[in-house]
């Protein structure tokens, strides 16, 4: 498994943005698509968005489409989430993944997870 370390989350108001990072720890990591995924409480796990190991195609949530942006960084074995314009209904816990294997909008087809990083939006 990818080791997976996210960091970047915080207490933000309405409207305003934050950028999440994901540092993996494999030599090849640019050989494989990564994945942003949150988890609301009560709720379950739901997928934010995705980016193939190139850096394109990237996919994303319809909630989100729009306001978060999702890009990698090869050398730097990293891949961020730019979120601007944030809602209190963004507040999550965000996780990032790596090697997906099926549907890449399931968390089932995921292989490696990081231990999550909390984003806080308040109104």
């Amino acid at each position: 498994q990818v080791q997976l370390v996210e960091s970047g989350g915080g207490l933000v108001q309405a409207g305003d943005s934050l950028r999440l990072s994901c540092a993996a720890s494999e030599s090849t990591f640019s050989n494989y698509p990564m994945g942003w995924f949150r988890q609301a409480p009560g709720k379950e796990r739901e997928f934010v968005a995705a980016i193939a190991w190139s850096g394109v195609p990237t996919f994303y949530a319809d909630s989100v489409k729009g306001r978060f942006t999702i890009s990698r960084d090869n050398a730097k074995k990293t891949v961020y989430l730019q979120m601007n314009s944030l809602k209190p209904e963004d507040t999550a816990v965000y996780y990032c993944a790596a090697d997906p294997d099926g549907d890449y909008m399931t968390t089932e087809a995921w292989g490696s997870w990081g231990q999550g990083t909390q984003v806080t939006v308040s109104s």
